[in-house]
């Protein structure tokens, strides 16, 4: 009488042989390592001074106004501006000529 335990390694058997596979040990092939592809986003965060703070959350609130929302999150701003940065030439050197005076 087969029981359950016996049909369960059965099939795992099945499952980790391929068929036609030989069950004879092989050389390993060398392959690089997979490469781990990022699918989450990555969080960054930010300091602001009190007044830096202050003064988007009102921009925030008068986006959302002008736009006909109920509010304008900071992540939207602060993602919106890094695409501005990272597509637009002019914006990028006006960012890299800012950052000495910000040490």
């Amino acid at each position: 009488m087969t029981t359950a335990a016996d049909r369960i390694k059965a099939n795992a058997a099945r499952f980790r042989t391929p068929p036609g596979a030989t069950t004879a040990p092989t050389e390993p092939t060398p392959t690089a390592p997979p490469r781990a592809v990022r699918e989450k986003d990555v969080r960054r965060t930010v300091d602001l001074s009190p007044t830096q703070h202050r003064r988007l959350d009102l921009w925030q609130r008068e986006a959302a106004d002008s736009l006909g929302y109920a509010r304008v999150t900071g992540q939207e701003v602060l993602s919106a501006l890094v695409d501005l940065l990272l597509d637009d030439h002019d914006v990028s050197a006006r960012v890299t000529r800012m950052l000495p005076g910000r040490r």
